[in-house]
């Protein structure tokens, strides 16, 4: 445990406390757990989940801008559903992505958990995109790959990190009702 998983671990958990909320603050607090995170997966070569920070930076701007646009004029972030055909599409990119991600990665890098480190990314993406879209079915997607990345940095002993990332999976169910509560509220 190093003082750069710490602060990357007490930043990442205020983020996505503020997502859940729906707060509009989580975006720049996201992103730097996200600089802080790229940092630290490149010590531990974990080299997809440095590379899926820097993509979360990108998604981070997105959502930023999109949770402004998708305002009611009280200010809350309006929650939209996630249509059937968008979830196998988002879900068959995470797979497909996955799949190519951990053949680069296993070929070319010395990754150490090579595929299982590209399905959780290439998966995380699709939930971070689902979460700038305001869909509240993003936060299942988060327990799911939250729940394996616990076993995974248990195995890279983060234990920090593997708490985290337990916490994140409480964060996630609180989300998942905040946002189905405001979306049935509509």
């Amino acid at each position: 445990m190093s003082l750069l998983e710490i602060v990357a671990v007490a930043v990442s958990f205020l983020g996505i406390w503020l997502t859940a909320g729906r707060r509009l603050l989580c975006w720049p607090v996201n992103l730097l757990a996200c600089g802080l995170y790229f940092k630290l997966f490149l010590e531990v070569r974990l080299y997809s989940d440095m590379v899926l920070q820097a993509l979360f930076g990108l998604a981070i701007l997105y959502g930023w801008i999109s949770w402004i646009r998708g305002r009611e004029e009280a200010g809350d972030v309006i929650v939209s559903p996630l249509p059937a055909k968008r979830a196998v599409v988002g879900l068959t990119i995470g797979a497909m992505g996955g799949l190519a991600i951990g053949w680069i990665t296993s070929r070319y890098t010395d990754a150490a958990l090579p595929w299982m480190d590209a399905g959780l990314s290439s998966f995380s993406l699709v939930a971070q995109y689902w979460t700038a879209r305001r869909h509240a079915a993003s936060w299942l997607l988060w327990i799911v790959v939250d729940v394996i990345y616990v076993g995974m940095f248990v195995f890279k002993e983060l234990w920090l990190t593997a708490g985290l990332y337990a916490a994140m999976i409480g964060l996630a169910v609180l989300g998942y009702r905040r946002w189905r509560q405001a979306r049935d509220r509509r």
